[in-house]
Formats: structure tokens, C-alpha cells, sequence
């Protein structure tokens, strides 16, 4: 299962990423917000990451309007490895190199179209298990 959260500002991404997931076939347990009415992110940001912190969901995503605050948000929960990614390299990168479980991305800052190849890319690239990269993640987490 996938948790997802965004505030206002991501709200209308949120919905197409939602749709996006269950076209494929993901469960997505939506932490909200659930309407364009303004609202503080780290509300929701909270709500997703300990979704995945708990070990209810494999993986999260989380939308802002830049992605940042929602990404901090979501990295103060113990266990959260939250990227804030703006192009599917990076969102490579983090799954490859940092076993990254939650996405971060700002709705202001990418597409539609770019978000779901991001979103795509992040959901099947998988942790290299190469020893330099589990030693590293393993540092973090002390």
C-alpha cells in the first residue's frame, strides 16, 4: 500500500497521482487533504510518513506546492527517508543509492505528466543492496 498526503497546494496533483496508482493497481491509503481550502502541510505529511513508519504502507508520496516543507515534514518521522525529487533521475537515484521510502515532489514545480513519470520510476526502481549504499542507509538511521 501506498500512503499518499499534500496540502492545498498539491491537492489537485495528489488526486491524478491517486488515480494514476489504482490505474496500476497500487492500494492507496490517502491521508488527505481532501479539498483546495487552505491548510497546513504538516498536518498531512505527518499523517503519510507514520503511515509508512508504522509499517502500514511500503512506501509514501507526499505534494506541496515546492515540495519542500512537505519533505521536511515527513523526514522528522524516525525511519522516513523522504526525497524531494523533480526529475526521474533522482527519483532513481534515491530508491538506488538511499533506499529512499517516501517521494516528495512540488506541484508548482513539476507537470502532470512529468509527476507520474517520477511517481513511476520511484515505485520500480528498487534498493541496489550494494554494500557502500546499506552501509550509508544504516548510518542515517543511527
Amino acid at each position: 500500500m501506498i500512503s499518499i498526503g499534500s496540502d492545498h497546494g498539491g491537492f489537485a496533483l495528489k488526486e491524478k497521482v491517486v488515480a494514476h496508482l489504482k490505474e496500476k493497481g497500487y492500494e492507496v491509503k490517502d491521508c488527505g487533504c481532501y479539498d483546495e481550502k487552505s491548510c497546513d502541510y504538516p498536518i498531512f505529511g505527518r499523517a503519510a510518513a507514520q503511515a509508512v513508519a508504522s509499517g502500514e504502507c511500503e512506501k509514501g508520496i507526499v505534494i506541496c506546492t515546492t515540495g519542500i516543507g512537505i519533505s521536511i515534514t515527513a523526514n522528522k518521522t524516525k525511519g522516513i527517508r523522504c526525497a524531494l525529487c523533480s526529475d526521474t533521475l533522482s527519483a532513481k537515484l534515491t530508491r538506488l543509492h538511499n533506499n529512499a521510502n517516501m517521494l516528495a515532489m512540488g506541484a508548482g514545480i513539476v507537470g502532470e505528466n512529468l509527476a507520474m513519470s517520477i511517481v513511476d520510476t520511484f515505485l520500480e526502481t528498487p534498493f541496489s543492496e550494494e554494500e557502500r549504499h546499506a552501509r550509508r542507509v544504516g548510518l542515517i538511521e543511527e
